[in-house]
């Protein structure tokens, strides 16, 4: 059964359509990214999802409740750019916000020192949150976010004003954290939906353009190409590769050579032959992964 399901999910502001029309429903258990670039509504998304802005049309539906329900309790979420009271300290902070989530004092307090542990706080946990660096803001954050143990976690955005030890200490603790919960997040970094989701919504202009998971999109976006790389200029080589049977086309750039085939076995074995037979200067020899910013690309414009 899914966990979310999202029908018809609207929001106009004025004479501008942020989000238009949008459905998707994904299963407990995963970890989903919504990507696109800015101004394609993420954010919008979010905040109709999280409950802080009514859609112009639409309704959101969460599991076992019902259409009345108030499903903010179930989710936990963590803003772009979260507030933060810097004169607390980082368990004060926790221990306040499970307050206000109805815990117990004394719940709230062992909540806090678990999650400090979690996410990586623990020694810092009894310093002002004025002297943290962006990523221990960012993961006390995703603390705050999940101290009422809710179902879904939503995040948006959250490593990209992250510096790379800040983001990859993020990173890493989502692909913690999704063993244990439903993770939706938003970015516009492709690389990093292409690390750690297990299913992607692909949103441009306020419309979901492709939805699935990472191998379904692999599959239907997959795009065969062999890298060859060469010692010197890869344009002698250009004209042989293109006489292969097996070759549908290549291009050069600088000392490499990109073939792309329809069926890449047949290419690779051909390919390989020839180069081992002429002795070619190959330096390294690769099968290209389609990308998520390729996938995207080729989504947008089909």
């Amino acid at each position: 059964m899914a966990l979310l399901t999202v029908n018809n999910l609207t929001k106009r502001y004025d004479d501008k359509l942020a989000v238009d029309h949008i459905h998707f429903q994904f299963d407990p258990g995963k970890c989903i990214a919504l990507i696109g670039p800015n101004g394609a509504g993420k954010t919008t998304t979010l905040r109709m999802l999280s409950g802080l802005i009514k859609p112009t049309s639409g309704d959101v539906s969460f599991a076992g409740t019902m259409q009345s329900d108030d499903i903010r309790k179930y989710i936990g979420y963590l803003p772009q750019y979260p507030i933060f009271h810097t004169w607390m300290t980082g368990k004060e902070f926790l221990v306040y916000v499970g307050r206000l989530a109805r815990l117990s004092k004394t719940d709230a307090a062992e909540r806090a020192e678990t999650l400090l542990r979690q996410v990586g706080l623990k020694d810092a946990g009894t310093r002002r949150i004025g002297k943290y660096s962006g990523g221990m803001r960012q993961r006390l954050g995703i603390a705050q976010a999940i101290i009422h143990r809710p179902k879904l976690l939503m995040l948006d955005e959250p490593v990209s004003s992250l510096d790379p030890i800040g983001r990859r200490d993020v990173l890493t603790l989502m692909e913690t954290l999704k063993q244990d919960m439903t993770i939706l997040f938003s970015t516009h970094i492709l690389s990093d939906a292409d690390e750690i989701s297990d299913e992607l919504l692909l949103l441009h202009s306020g419309k979901i353009i492709e939805s699935g998971s990472m191998n379904e999109l692999r599959q239907k976006y997959q795009t065969s190409e062999i890298e060859l790389e060469f010692q010197n200029d890869a344009s002698s080589f250009q004209k042989e590769l293109n006489n292969l049977p097996s070759v549908e086309t290549c291009y050069v750039k600088k000392n490499k050579v990109y073939v792309r085939a329809e069926d890449i076995l047949q290419a690779r074995k051909a390919i390989l032959m020839l180069a081992a037979s002429e002795d070619w200067p190959l330096t390294s020899y690769s099968i290209k992964r389609t990308s998520l910013e390729d996938m995207f690309m080729k989504a947008v414009n089909s």
